[in-house]
């Protein structure tokens, strides 16, 4: 591409971001295309380098069959529907032995003779008499030999019998070998050259055969990683776009191999890892479901995980502070889309406050560090916007969002207005935006600079802008006017720690959302430490441009995703309205949130439904609780009620028989009745998620961009994703 989606309006541009040649073409470059900086040091790779490669091909040839959202496919087995009836292991072992006993008793009364000798006819019925006495032809030993072989033969069947009986061989399938065999990892064998992934047969298939020899003999030596896999995939697939020539992706792979088409960083792997990921599948594993009844059997004991075809449809997690939704579900999601980044296949921004562990700046392409003196990166006050009233619905989403009618059919066309009268005159005299000091007295309504702007566009022959003022002096006189409001909101930007960002003169190197075109990494601390209003202002404006920046991409094939620590007053109707938006745009959002009182309560049915996966953390309110209740909805289930009711004998013997059984029992006999019926409960009550979530858990439900659907699932979050 021409550009790096970083040049904004006024011809800024924000070197050195790293951009990748084509990002369309999965970032197949020519070997000869030099990155915008200097490539940093190679990370470390995920395994260890090993001479053979054993570990890069032994996670490329495990397994990962298809099977419903959310379960971790790496070497996932998969487990039927519907749980079997197992008989309870207390049960099966004294059954086992009662059997055992049985049997051993029987047969040491037919060896005694005590049940006669009839289980000898079978014998003398199919044995010739010459074979039986002393001076058979077969010897005494054969003779002797023959005896015992049915004895044998005797046995083992009344083996069978009572094995049969008392389920010996469940009790081998449970307990013996072949469940120890199952729990070890199978032996290494390597499969047929048309079936191996590492051979590349997509290559070969397609006449790359040097291509795919070159990164064959990397897998082998063990120089290939899982990104680089990942990347050559992404590459592979703008070579069949048609958006880049084979000769020129043949060209590089041969020439570098596992290296060739490397992000314009020069990384090939994070600097560490804190989460199990799967670039194959594009999951990061978060933790384990949980072998609890309440969870659909073929999902209880499966590891849990999340990729882009699920937050694709977004992700609401909300959780009191200390519940684990920074480093059990932030953290890992930012990891992983970090990786994506690396291997060409997603844009990521990471937003949330200083400090707040949202990974090490290397990680990262681009850390804006606002209100922070030594931060390289400034924000893009307006988004990158060459629109003035694009830029004023962005600002005014920012500045003044949360105070719009919260029903989910409000809007801020006011703030918009207001904005737009003032933005749009400024840039036809002065070529660019104005900065947050200039809006700031032109919202105030000094007459000095409102008279100096009236000037200028006189001077300039921009005299049809002289009505966007007119209207602007006449609202400043009505009571209710939203310019103050706008004013007093824009102010808390124009604090001394920020007098050196959102710089509009091109002096900075402001960073915009339009670079989301490109696989780009994005951490944006936001100064929550004694700015919190400021930096609540910040969030919506980090949110707007992004809904509004991934929506109209040319190139949708690139997974945009906005993960937001705290969105304490975020949400807002128009944000809403642009999360709804994401799904077709191949982009998501993953919002957190201490309690969902921090929303107006006519938008938090909105957001819930917005959000394909909801997630409620340990330690929920009961009034939280009940809103995720409502949303997961009711399931028929299958209800028993057991009644035990007193048995009167009739008879002198059956009441001496009774009065003996509570004499030794302490109770009356009764007979217990059991009916059973279909009921529809709630899938989760709020007092459940209130009160019955275990600390270090959280109840997720799923949904797929393709609109699969997975339950609300209790998952133990407590270090099942940590590698």
């Amino acid at each position: 591409m021409d550009s790096d989606g970083t040049r904004d309006a006024r011809g800024t541009h924000a070197n050195p971001v790293p951009r990748p040649a084509r990002p369309q073409d999965g970032g197949a470059v020519p070997a000869e295309a030099a990155p915008a900086v200097p490539p940093r040091p190679t990370a470390p790779p995920t395994m260890p380098p090993l001479p053979d490669g054993s570990a890069f091909l032994g996670w490329l040839r495990t397994p990962r069959p298809e099977t419903v959202p959310g379960v971790w496919r790496f070497g996932y087995k998969p487990r039927p529907e519907q749980e079997p009836d197992q008989v309870p292991a207390r049960q099966l072992l004294s059954g086992a032995l009662i059997a055992f006993l049985v049997g051993w008793l029987v047969w040491s009364l037919l060896q005694n003779n005590y049940l006669g000798a009839w289980w000898w006819v079978p014998f003398d019925l199919i044995v010739p008499h010459s074979w039986r006495g002393g001076d058979s032809s077969l010897g005494e030993v054969g003779v002797l030999m023959l005896y015992r072989g049915y004895q044998i033969l005797v046995a083992l069947l009344i083996a069978v019998v009572v094995g049969k009986l008392g389920r010996w061989g469940e009790v081998w399938r449970r307990y013996g070998p072949p469940a120890w065999n199952r729990a070890a990892p199978a032996a290494e064998r390597p499969p047929a050259p048309e079936e191996d992934p590492a051979e590349f047969l997509y290559l070969r298939q397609a006449g790359a055969s040097d291509a795919a020899d070159r990164l064959a003999g990397d897998a082998r030596t063990g120089l290939m990683r899982d990104v680089d896999h990942a990347r050559i995939a992404r590459a592979w697939q703008g070579v069949r776009s048609g958006r880049h020539s084979m000769a020129t992706f043949t060209a590089a792979v041969v020439k570098d191999g596992a290296a060739a088409c490397l992000h314009p960083s020069g990384e090939r792997d994070l600097p560490a890892r804190h989460a199990q990921h799967d670039m194959v599948t594009g999951q990061v594993r978060l933790g384990t479901t949980a072998d609890d009844p309440r969870n659909p059997y073929q999902y209880r004991g499966t590891g849990l995980a999340l990729g882009p075809d699920l937050l694709g449809t977004s992700l609401l997690a909300v959780g009191p502070a200390g519940s684990g939704k920074t480093g059990s579900l932030v953290r890992p999601l930012a990891e992983s889309l970090c990786l994506h980044a690396l291997a060409g296949r997603a844009s990521v921004v990471v937003v949330g406050a200083a400090g707040a562990g949202l990974g090490p700046a290397d990680a990262y392409d681009v850390v804006v560090r606002i209100a922070h003196p030594e931060s390289v990166y400034d924000l893009d006050l307006y988004g990158g916007t060459t629109d003035p009233d694009e830029a004023a619905a962005i600002l005014a989403e920012a500045l003044a969002g949360d105070l719009a009618d919260p029903h989910p059919g409000s809007d801020s066309r006011r703030s918009t207005t207001v904005l737009a009268q003032l933005i749009g005159p400024f840039k036809a005299v002065h070529g660019r935006f104005p900065s947050v000091p200039e809006l700031r007295r032109l919202l105030d309504g000094a007459p000095g600079p409102l008279a100096a702007l009236r000037k200028a566009l006189t001077d300039t022959g921009h005299e049809s802008l002289l009505r966007e003022l007119d209207a602007r002096e006449r609202q400043m006189g009505h009571p209710g006017d939203v310019g103050a409001v706008l004013s007093d909101r824009i102010a808390l930007l124009d604090r001394p720690a920020f007098a050196g960002f959102f710089d509009t003169s091109g002096s900075s190197r402001p960073f915009s959302l339009k670079a989301l075109d490109h696989p780009v990494r994005v951490r944006i601390d936001l100064p929550e430490r004694g700015h919190a209003d400021a930096s609540r202002i910040l969030a919506r404006l980090v949110l707007a441009q992004f809904t509004a920046s991934v929506t109209v991409r040319d190139d949708r094939s690139l997974f945009a995703c906005l993960l937001l620590d705290d969105a304490t007053g975020v949400v807002t109707p128009e944000a809403v309205r642009g999360i709804q938006r994401l799904r077709s745009a191949n982009a998501g959002v993953a919002l957190t949130l201490r309690t969902l009182d921090d929303v107006p309560r006519p938008l938090r049915s909105p957001l819930l439904g917005a959000a394909g996966c909801r997630m409620a953390f340990s330690g929920l309110t009961p009034w939280d609780g009940q809103d995720f209740a409502e949303v997961w909805g009711k399931e028929w289930i299958e209800a028993r009620d057991v009644t035990d009711r007193q048995i009167i004998a009739e008879t002198p013997a059956g009441k001496a028989l009774h009065v003996v059984r509570r004499v030794i029992t302490g109770k009356a006999a009764t007979a217990r009745a059991v009916t059973v019926r279909q009921v529809e409960r709630e899938r989760w009550s709020a007092s459940e998620l209130a009160h019955g979530v275990p600390p270090g858990h959280a109840v997720l439900s799923l949904t797929t961009v393709k609109g699969e659907h997975a339950p609300p699932l209790l998952v133990d979050l407590r270090g099942g994703g940590r590698v």
